[in-house]
This record gives structure tokens, sequence and C-alpha cells, in this order.
């Protein structure tokens, strides 16, 4: 972990924030019910999108729980395990769609890798992303509609996507058949 001059941490608060939730096993809507706070507010804080005040991280941190001088203080280790079995693999999606991410955390990775699984019907919403970097995947089985910006395009088995991830995206499963990608993005955002 490196220390700039006025020796705190480089780590992101969002990011502290993150590991230490993840670490207790808590998704980010069950420490929004532990804190008193809406979901929103916990992925905009882990998405360095909004700097709570020391009394809205207090209450965060008490759903956790950690005490302030123990969450600045907190210094992870980036994560060394190299392999992992399929039941390893944290699930991130919700409902139809499946996102298992490599790795059970994000602290030192320059990208997150996902095993996407796309029920009939699945859809990231009609609300489009949008995030930095880039991320791109490859169609596994099963057939998808992804959007972005004005693109649009069904992808099959052994078709593949790379976008900017700044521009608006949504994926779409269509047809009987469940959609399986591999994908990877960057940085990472999951």
């Amino acid at each position: 972990m490196n220390k700039d001059n006025s020796g705190l941490s480089d780590l992101r608060l969002g990011a502290r924030l993150r590991i230490l939730r993840e670490r207790a096993g808590l998704s980010q809507r069950a420490l929004a019910k532990r804190a008193n706070v809406t979901n929103a507010t916990i992925s905009l804080v882990e998405a360095d999108k909004m700097n709570p005040s020391v009394g809205a991280l207090r209450r965060i941190l008490d759903g956790i729980p950690v005490s302030l001088s123990e969450f600045f203080a907190f210094e992870p280790e980036p994560e060394q395990t190299i392999f992992y079995q399929a039941d390893e693999l944290p699930d991130l999606g919700k409902g139809k769609l499946s996102l298992r991410r490599v790795g059970h955390s994000q602290f030192g990775r320059a990208m997150t890798i996902l095993h996407e699984r796309y029920e009939p019907g699945a859809d990231t919403g009609r609300v489009m992303y949008q995030h930095e970097g880039e991320e791109g995947g490859v169609v596994v089985s099963g057939r998808i509609e992804i959007t972005v910006g004005e693109e649009r395009r069904i992808l099959g088995a052994g078709d593949a996507y790379y976008f900017d991830s700044r521009r608006p995206h949504r994926f779409r499963q269509i047809g009987a058949e469940t959609c399986v990608i591999v994908s990877a993005c960057t940085p990472p955002t999951f």
C-alpha cells in the first residue's frame, strides 16, 4: 500500500468501504438497511461519487460494525489467490441475471472478469449503464441484444464485443436459451 506525503493511505474511501462490507458478508442493500440509509447512498459512496458527512459515515460503519479509527487504519492486502472453483465466484447479479466475479475482492485489481448468465427475459434495464473504462466479452452460448449508444446488435455463440464504457449500454437476453458471456471491464466496477 502506498502512502502519500501526508501519511494517508491512497486507498479510496469507496473502495475501503466496499472491501469491509464484502468482508462482513453484507450486500449494499443489507448494509443500507442496517445503517438506515438508502441503497443508493451506499452505492454512490462506494463508487466515490458521494462523500458522506462524518455522521453519515459513522452510521454506515455502525452497520458493519467498524469504528471510524478502524476504518481509516484499515490496510487490506491485495488478494493473492490465483485459481477459483466455480462455487467460489461471488454472484453480484439478481433475479434472472447472474454476474459471477472472478476474485473475492477487487482491491489491487486492474480489471473485473465476469461469468455472466442471462436467463430468458433478463435485462440490465431501460436505464443504460455508463462508467469510466472499457469492457468486452465473448458470448459462449445463447443470444443477447447489446445496445451501445445508438448502435444495437444481436450476438450469438462465438460473437464478441468491445467498447468504451462511457457510452451508454444495455444487455438484454433474447430467445428461449439462457445466454452465457465471459466478460472483462476496466477499471474494476463490481
